[in-house]
């Protein structure tokens, strides 16, 4: 039985939520479980791409040569060596992209279609999308069939999350009707703070089943490894960000197949 690949975007307007964090180092937990992983970096930050190891200062190709039509996505398509997944890398070039794009026809599916020629390669692509609704995070959700959102539980996530959960609705009526909510993840979680607790309860409450049972926890470890080009599982395998990122695709992984 041949198995869909996954695409999967990582979104949330809401910066400092953990979507780059939760990119790479779920790319690279799926990947040590053997599992054939892109990472795409639609963020002009380019923070996955440094958190992947690769420089993006000395980029010659971005995403943005892939959106934009002047080169294959085979041809821009990296190896991170560092973090044992394939990543489709960015730099600043891309917030040309922004704008450029807004004169394209078939703007919103550049990167669906720049997919197709690759995704049976891997069995997970994840898209770690800018915190903005922009048109680079509307290519992303035209492109995926999942949605994660990571956020943290304080005072403003759940206003936020009722914002993205509105465009995702406007997606799936009028550009991608296969998008769905994989699930939602809570990130840098402090149980000593009784709103965190508070606002997890709530998200159990409204999302039930869509929330991952693996929490993210407030990690140092975590937060560090970037800085470095590593994963948290190159950085330090044992600290509490590494193992909650294992459990997370552990999750991921039971909850494939049961729907399988």
């Amino acid at each position: 039985m041949s198995v869909m690949t996954k695409i999967i975007a990582i979104a949330n307007q809401k910066g400092g939520v953990g979507k780059t964090t939760t990119s790479v180092n779920l790319a690279a937990s799926l990947a040590a479980a053997k599992r054939r992983v892109l990472l795409v970096d639609i963020d002009p930050q380019g923070n996955a791409t440094m958190g992947s190891g690769i420089n993006k200062l000395n980029l010659k190709v971005s995403t943005y040569d892939v959106l934009m039509g002047d080169k294959t996505i085979s041809e821009v398509i990296t190896r991170s060596e560092a973090s044992g997944y394939d990543l489709l890398p960015s730099n600043s070039d891309l917030t040309g992209a922004e704008v450029a794009l807004l004169d394209e026809l078939a703007r919103e599916v550049r990167l669906r279609t720049a997919l197709e020629s690759i995704k049976d390669n891997y069995d997970f692509i994840f898209i770690d999308c800018p915190p903005a609704l922009n048109m680079l995070t509307v290519n992303a959700l035209v492109a995926a069939t999942a949605v994660i959102i990571p956020m943290q539980c304080e005072y403003y996530a759940l206003e936020g999350l009722t914002s993205l959960l509105a465009t995702i609705d406007k997606i799936k009526k009028y550009l991608n009707p296969k998008l769905k909510i994989e699930g939602l993840l809570r990130t840098m979680y402090d149980p000593r703070n009784n709103l965190a607790t508070q606002v997890s309860a709530q998200l159990l409450e409204h999302f039930g089943e869509k929330v991952y049972r693996t929490i993210i926890p407030r990690n140092v470890r975590l937060a560090e490894a970037p800085s470095h080009g590593l994963p948290i599982l190159k950085y330090d395998k044992s600290c509490s960000g590494a193992l909650a990122y294992l459990a997370l695709a552990g999750e991921m992984l039971r909850r494939e197949n049961i729907a399988a």
